[in-house]
């Protein structure tokens, strides 16, 4: 019997702004992580990823290549991205032009063991847990199901403070 290759979890080339959590084991690599982010543990971030400022990427999440995500959002545990859409009748086998990308606005809120395909979903939008996206949400509101429809409207409340202090 042949012994396996082991490979470890490991945080490698990332672009980290400050007070950036990680929490082990993760595999986090080669990705752009914006100020105050946290990471829990069993989640990986692959390469060409961006996640803005603030936002929360909880345990064992799964953020594939060619995904970004604003700032101030929460991605709750178990929440998996998938760039690959299996055009050819099965899986891409590395084949990136097939790959899809994804975007994600900013004050998200994806709920647990929700499904991302790609898509772009705008700002101020709430995906609830389990729900499955497979359409782009262009309208801030309470998204749920499979597949993810609307169910409630929200209307963002203006803000009148940045988080530096300054007024909007």
């Amino acid at each position: 019997m042949n012994a396996p290759t082991l490979k470890r979890a490991a945080v490698v080339n990332v672009q980290a702004g400050r007070n950036v959590t990680i929490i082990e084991p993760s595999n986090v690599y080669d990705c752009t992580l914006g100020d105050d982010v946290f990471v829990g543990p069993f989640v990986e971030i692959q390469k060409g990823v961006r996640i803005g400022a603030r936002t929360r990427v909880q345990s064992h999440s799964f953020v594939c290549e060619l995904v970004e995500i604003g700032a101030d959002c929460v991605i709750a545990h178990g929440v998996m991205f998938i760039n690959d859409l299996f055009a050819s009748g099965g899986p891409a086998r590395g084949r990136r032009e097939l790959w899809k990308s994804t975007r994600i606005g900013a004050r998200v809120s994806i709920g647990s063991n929700a499904t991302i395909l790609p898509v772009s979903i705008c700002d101020d939008a709430v995906i609830g847990a389990g729900a499955v996206v497979s359409r782009d949400i262009t309208e801030p509101g309470i998204y749920a199901g499979n597949p993810a429809r609307l169910l409630r409207r929200l209307n963002r409340v203006p803000t009148t403070e940045s988080h530096d202090g300054q007024h909007q």
